[in-house]
């Protein structure tokens, strides 16, 4: 099992806080940063768009990732919402165990990286 670092976008600061309150509170990830003011530049039905969004970092791990991007989705304002996961390698193990507890899993995972 791995810590995971899952990046999103939003449409804004609320929608942001909403999906990071929501998944905090059910323990399907143990934080949530809200980076507001990013610029988005995409193709979107065949056109080149620009707009302005909120980033959403949340902290999760491999056993609740698949439930976390449901939730987030079912959350999300967007047709199509970016959700993207990427594994931890490697990190400070204090914070990777805290990720752990916090999401409700087990972290003794990490005394096997040793």
């Amino acid at each position: 099992m791995s810590v995971m670092f899952v990046y999103a976008t939003t449409a804004d600061v609320e929608e942001a806080k909403t999906i990071g309150r929501a998944t905090v509170g059910e323990q399907l990830a143990a934080c949530a940063n809200i980076l507001p003011g990013a610029t988005s530049i995409f193709r979107w039905e065949g056109k080149v768009e620009e707009a302005g969004e909120t980033i959403l970092i949340l902290k999760t791990t491999e056993e609740k990732l698949e439930q976390l991007i449901e939730r987030v989705k079912s959350l999300h304002s967007y047709d199509c919402a970016c959700i993207e996961a990427l594994p931890v390698v490697e990190g400070n193990r204090d914070f990777l165990n805290w990720v752990m507890r916090a999401t409700g899993s087990d972290p003794h995972w990490l005394a096997d990286l040793d």
